[in-house]
């Protein structure tokens, strides 16, 4: 994104008289579901952080008669950090479950909050994923090769493993979790990173390394990442 907040961004519509973000729109979502009490926005580390991100949600959000209580936590280096860090803010509420949400996900539907939180429910831990629609295949430098030897982009890849569609999902956001144990996971994570060099790309992840198995539901085609600036005018 060229270094811009993609989530302050303006999404070309107007709620309120005033242009919708990309935050604004993935918090109404939330917001709007009733079985939602309380939302906490991870913001950069910085002073102005958390007037940027409230300057980009509606007002109606913010007021005290709004249907969902909004927080803003400091974020931390990485965003298995930000997450832990908003969950350990909920440690003192002790809710049962929580949902995790990309903020650069503004076209979730509250249907699709609502089946991830009945999941969440029945199984402890669920994501919703969708089908690839092209063959993956695995890239890797064959061993030995002179390109082995170098670094840097450029460098030739080779089909390694040829693997099945049928089995392969992407997954998607809002992910959701008893709480209780995805905060324990998480703090775990956040000690074999400090012994270890690794990185957790989703939460997931972050369940399925210390807790245990993960449920799937299908996931909403139109619940994109906005990734790129032509992303935005895609919706």
């Amino acid at each position: 994104m060229g270094g811009v907040k993609k989530e302050y961004l303006p999404l070309g519509e107007m709620q309120e008289g005033m242009p919708l973000t990309v935050l604004g729109a993935a918090v109404s979502s939330f917001a709007s579901c009733s079985r939602v009490g309380t939302i906490v926005i991870t913001v950069p580390p910085l002073e102005a952080g958390e007037s940027a991100a409230r300057a980009s949600l509606p007002e109606r959000l913010l007021c005290a008669c709004a249907p969902a209580r909004i927080f803003f936590v400091s974020g931390g280096p990485s965003r298995r950090a930000s997450v832990h860090r908003a969950l350990s803010f909920l440690e003192s509420s002790a809710p049962s479950h929580v949902l995790i949400h990309d903020g650069a996900r503004p076209w979730i539907e509250p249907e699709l909050i609502e089946r991830v939180i009945d999941a969440a429910m029945e199984y402890g831990a669920v994501i919703p994923v969708l089908p690839l629609p092209e063959t993956p295949k695995e890239l890797a430098i064959l061993p030995g090769s002179v390109a082995a030897e170098g670094s840097g982009p450029g460098k030739p890849l080779f089909i390694k493993r040829h693997l099945k569609r049928a089995e392969l999902c992407t997954a998607q956001t809002p992910q959701g979790f008893g709480f209780p144990d995805i905060l324990r996971a998480h703090e775990k994570a956040g000690e074999r990173e400090e012994r270890q060099n690794v990185e957790y790309t989703d939460d997931a992840e972050v369940w399925g390394e210390f807790i245990g198995q993960v449920a799937v539901i299908p996931g909403d085609p139109a619940n994109r990442k906005i990734t790129y600036p032509g992303d935005i005018n895609a919706g």
